[in-house]
């Protein structure tokens, strides 16, 4: 049986993390990951609170996982606990500790890191369209990155050169 490799698309908010994805699962022919934080805030009928982040959490591990078994050589992840963790300390100044004991539980074989150079699309879900935050949640990320030991690369450009790139870096991976 041939090893799955799961790569993470992370970065801030409306920075293509969700387009990228799923460029990339058509490129690839394989199944990508929605936002699990989307659907679930679409349902509850009030503003999220800090318990929120850990069911989001745990729906985003469980559809992971689900899809996890559907792929044959890529797992394509729009956003992880990273998301989840940092939006937590941001918001509540906390995280769950099963979301810190999962994010050193669960391995990429590569994150691609969205930059903030795409234009900002409003979005009723979305709170930081200024860019000074937008950079701000970048940079989290960015330490996150370099933290995780995986592999990791920066994508920036337009839809077509951030899919380019993160074929490229796939490839270069040996896969």
């Amino acid at each position: 049986m041939q090893k799955l490799n799961r790569i993470l698309i992370l970065g801030p908010e409306s920075t293509g993390k969700s387009t990228l994805a799923a460029d990339l699962a058509n490129h690839f022919s394989e199944p990508w990951v929605p936002e699990y934080a989307r659907e679930y805030l679409e349902k509850i009928d009030r503003s999220y609170r800090f318990e929120d982040l850990t069911e989001i959490g745990k729906g985003q591990i469980f559809q992971e996982d689900k899809l996890a078994q559907k792929a044959k050589k890529f797992l394509f992840c729009d956003t992880d606990l990273r998301v989840i963790h940092i939006w937590s300390e941001h918001k509540y100044g906390k995280t769950d500790p099963w979301v810190l004991e999962e994010i050193q539980r669960r391995k990429y074989e590569l994150i691609l890191l969205t930059d903030t150079d795409l234009p900002w699309e409003p979005d009723p879900l979305r709170e930081y369209p200024e860019l000074e935050m937008r950079q701000y949640f970048f940079e989290k990320y960015l330490r996150l990155a370099k933290e995780s030991g995986f592999p990791f690369l920066i994508v920036s450009g337009n839809k077509e050169s951030r899919l380019q790139s993160a074929v490229e870096a796939i490839e270069n991976l040996g896969y």
